[in-house]
């Protein structure tokens, strides 16, 4: 039998335990990005950003290709290990060297957004 997976709120627990992970924090800037672009907007751009820079089995400048800042879904991957193969290989056990799935990327996408309605959520009710 397989174990389960992990839901969405256990990775993001996870994450939190992190130092490094945890340090990533939308910046106010993004929160105006998102405000004006949508949320549905900057769903489409993780799953561009997904589909281009992690789906491959060999993405281009892998380990390099996810800047730090410059767009929430990049912070967001960051926050997320889910920023290079290494990292995905590192915390979820996803191989290297073989592309990912439709599925695969879907529940990265979905992992992303979750963490950046998390920051949104935050930041509203600090505001």
């Amino acid at each position: 039998m397989t174990p389960k997976a992990p839901t969405v709120t256990e990775t993001l627990k996870r994450l939190k335990q992190s130092k490094f992970r945890s340090s990533f924090h939308l910046k106010e800037k993004d929160f105006l990005y998102i405000e004006e672009k949508g949320l549905e907007t900057i769903e489409k751009h993780a799953q561009d950003f997904v589909r281009e820079r992690l789906q491959p089995a060999h993405p281009k400048n892998d380990g390099k290709q996810t800047p730090m800042k410059g767009h929430p879904v990049f912070v967001a991957q960051h926050a997320c290990a889910c920023c290079c193969r290494g990292c995905l290989e590192k915390w979820y056990r996803v191989p290297k060297g073989v592309p990912l799935t439709e599925q695969q990327e879907k529940k990265i996408v979905h992992l992303l957004m979750s963490w950046i309605e998390l920051e949104v959520k935050g930041h509203q009710s600090s505001s």
